[in-house]
């Protein structure tokens, strides 16, 4: 029998979480064990992770769970892909090893692939919480504490349309690992037309919204994770945080328009953008990394410029 979901776990040395998180999905798979696969990726830890791995590679008796450990680190973004890359059913669900994550997620999700078998794109809504000071966390643009306001789960509409309301919303939530669940085909097709995009901290908004425009697209209505905020690589170091900003968005943005979004929703995004891009971030990038910083810039106002003006964006 074919399995239909892989859930990976991207995970480097946080044993802790990891054996923590497969002790919950050990009891959320009950029932499921004929649907799902498990898949480990271990980049390259150096505490007992393996040790976590392996008491669960004997637990995991009825489930397939499949390990490996990469022979050096290759990054966040990289391993995450290697799950993504290494599953082989019907679709892939990339989780964190922290990201508390209701039981009843996975029986709502291999229901819903049953439903509508033509699914390419699955967001599971979720709260925000504060790591630092445990208050709900949530951008301006979304009320109450459910990152995405679709109100409809049959997925009838446009999948553009509906991604595109998704990331006008909160940039953040389209990027947010867990949230996501795709159609390995059109996953691997989309990593295909650009496979540089590794290399972009937004890769996955790419890789959901190529998705959303070849298929069915559903956001759940009720919460079924939840994100905890402030603890983001990007959002404490300023070079990171400064090719987020003013490259990867841009760069991501453009992409989607290349793959069918729509005019309006280049300019939208790239207005905004400019409009929230923190200039603290670029004067102590100037500061630091004054060629870097520069170099950065100049094609980030370029973008802009023809965004603004109607301009197609620039290929690479």
């Amino acid at each position: 029998m074919n399995k239909l979901l892989t859930i990976a776990i991207p995970t480097y040395n946080r044993a802790k979480l990891l054996d923590r998180q497969l002790t919950w999905l050990s009891q959320a798979v009950k029932g499921f064990e004929d649907e799902i696969e498990i898949f480990v990726s271990d980049n390259c830890s150096t505490d007992n992770t393996q040790e976590v791995i392996n008491k669960w590679r004997a637990l995991f008796s009825s489930v397939t769970f499949n390990t490996c450990k990469n022979a050096e680190n290759i990054g966040v973004m990289k391993n995450i892909m290697n799950c993504l890359n290494s599953a082989t059913t019907k679709y892939v669900w990339t989780i964190g090893d922290d990201d508390p994550i209701q039981d009843r997620a996975i029986s709502y999700t291999i229901n819903k692939f049953k439903q509508y078998e033509d699914v390419s794109l699955l967001l599971l809504n979720f709260s925000g919480r504060n790591q630092i000071t445990g208050e709900p966390a949530h951008p301006p643009t979304i009320v109450g504490n459910r990152w995405f306001d679709i109100e409809s789960e049959d997925g009838t509409g446009d999948g553009k349309a509906i991604f595109e309301h998704c990331m006008t919303k909160s940039v953040g939530a389209v990027i947010f690992l867990t949230a996501i669940v795709y159609r390995r085909d059109l996953l691997l097709r989309a990593v295909r037309t650009w496979p540089e995009g590794v290399d972009n901290w937004m890769y996955l908004a790419y890789l959901a919204g190529y998705c959303a425009a070849n298929g069915r697209t559903i956001v759940t209505k009720e919460n079924y994770l939840e994100c905890i905020v402030a603890v983001s690589y990007w959002q404490k170091e300023p070079q990171a945080s400064m090719l987020m900003q003013f490259k990867h968005v841009p760069e991501v943005v453009g992409k989607l328009s290349e793959a069918g979004y729509s005019k309006n929703f280049y300019r939208t995004m790239m207005v905004r953008n400019f409009r929230d891009v923190n200039i603290r971030v670029f004067l102590g990038a100037l500061r630091r990394w004054p060629s870097f910083a520069v170099r950065t810039l100049i094609p980030f106002l370029t973008s802009v410029g023809r965004a603004v003006v109607g301009m197609a964006p620039a290929r690479n």
